[in-house]
């Protein structure tokens, strides 16, 4: 492989070209309610030439490797027909590489009927309460390597293995249906997805008990956030607005996310790292064969970096950050997130609650949608907090707001940082699901606007 490609690039007429060949198999297993909707193995193939030529970029993908001359002709015959500028890539070192991943129970040991069974006994559990109307148990792993090689004279193999779980109960009483949720997924293997017989007790417990609560008042509240929304917030929020490609193309975007701007007290801190081990972010390169690494957006209240690919980080002179990714060879690189998360400080949950006299305690989040800095997110469950305690059970609470009058008004983070990868993923220019993690401590904000009935 590592000479059919090396040879092959010898005949790239370009700036700068690359071939990503990726291979992999996967198993996929769904339950809806009582029936077995979907079981299945497969196996992929394929690659992709990306070729630069004067600013402008060509692109092939294939699936027969053995023609690759021909898709780096065609690449850099497309490259040359838009390319009208001088092309710009930040220089990184030229690496040879064979990552390889291990894991203590790796998913390919373990036989279709076994994985099947894991899935039957946990989707019974969830639809043993009388009042869950449906299920939806869904079960994913894949084995992939990836070939990267460059004109610059790179090649890194890449292997991962995934495997995740999504748990999610559906409760009906008359008009009134609720649903909870939970899901795990990541590259610590097959154990990563055993022993869940709780949490599936759990998740359709709470799904009931959801019918029950009251719908939230709406107005301005001090809200306590879980771990699991801090990371939905920090991601979706804040973590997008960072991704450089995003910030070059925006002027509007580029006034208000100025390197060296205060965005939150000097207990702030939000970062991507690609480095974590086991996470669902985790690689040790990106899609352009650059190292990942531990990356602050905001260090103690300031601005400090953005999320670069080569290229982005050559226009808006500044480093590179291995933040360039690819869902499959059928995709071109763009700047993404890793592993995405606020670090966490010394306030305890004890401690941020006995200080509110009339607020909420958001938990998860089902869903969401940001608008440049404007973001609305939907918590999956959440309690009234009087005189420092938690009280009654409400839904229906919908965080609305701005992301940077958001981070002002953090006044408390805890120290119990959690980091959650999962099945659900990013998406981003029709590239979904990218696998990442997100997470952070409890946080306390001030002046929340919530959306209530």
């Amino acid at each position: 492989m590592e000479k059919m490609i090396k040879n092959a690039l010898k005949l790239a007429k370009a700036d700068y070209a690359e071939v990503r060949v990726h291979e992999g198999v996967s198993t996929g297993i769904t339950y809806v309610g009582k029936e077995l909707e979907g079981i299945g193995e497969k196996s992929s193939f394929g690659g992709c030439v990306r070729a630069l030529v004067n600013g402008g970029w060509g692109f092939v993908a294939f699936n027969d490797i053995e023609h690759l001359p021909k898709y780096i002709e065609m690449a850099c015959e497309q490259a040359k027909f838009v390319g009208k500028n001088k092309s710009q890539l930040s220089p990184i070192p030229i690496l040879n590489d064979h990552t390889k991943t291990t894991v203590v129970n790796d998913p390919a040991e373990i036989s279709l009927k076994e994985k099947q069974s894991l899935c039957d006994k946990y989707n019974t559990i969830i639809l043993s309460s009388k009042q869950i109307q449906t299920s939806n148990v869904r079960y994913l792993d894949s084995h992939g390597t990836v070939f990267f090689a460059n004109t610059e004279g790179s090649f890194i193999v890449q292997e991962t293995i995934f495997c995740g779980i999504s748990l999610l109960a559906m409760a009906r009483d008359g008009m009134n249906v609720q649903q909870a949720y939970h899901s795990v997924g990541d590259l610590r293997g097959y154990n990563n997805v055993l022993k869940m017989e709780q949490e599936c007790e759990k998740v359709a417990k709470r799904a009931v008990d959801q019918l029950s609560a009251k719908p939230v008042n709406g107005g301005k509240y001090t809200v306590i956030i879980d771990p699991k929304l801090c990371g939905v917030f920090v991601h979706e929020a804040f973590g997008h607005l960072s991704e450089a490609d995003f910030v070059y193309e925006n002027a509007q975007l580029r006034e208000i996310m100025v390197l060296g701007k205060r965005f939150g007290s000097d207990a702030l801190s939000i970062v991507d790292d690609g480095t974590l081990v086991g996470e669902a972010g985790y690689n040790k390169y990106d899609s352009e064969g650059t190292p990942t690494q531990k990356t602050y957006l905001i260090k103690n209240g300031i601005l400090t970096n953005r999320l670069h690919s080569r290229e982005t980080a050559a226009k808006m002179n500044e480093k590179p950050t291995g933040n360039a990714r690819a869902i499959s060879y059928g995709n071109e690189p763009i700047v993404r997130m890793t592993n995405t998360f606020m670090e966490p400080r010394n306030d305890t949950f004890e401690k941020m609650l006995s200080e509110v006299d009339d607020g909420i305690y958001a938990i998860g989040a089902l869903g969401g949608q940001t608008n440049m800095e404007m973001f609305t997110f939907s918590a999956e469950e959440a309690y009234m907090i009087r005189n420092g305690q938690l009280k009654e059970r409400v839904r229906d609470v919908v965080l609305t707001g701005n992301v940077f009058e958001t981070l002002m008004n953090i006044d408390a983070i805890g120290n119990d940082l959690e980091i959650y990868g999962g099945m659900g993923g990013c998406g981003k220019g029709g590239q979904s699901p990218l696998r990442v993690s997100d997470g952070g401590p409890h946080v306390r904000i001030r002046n929340v606007v919530i959306g209530g009935r």
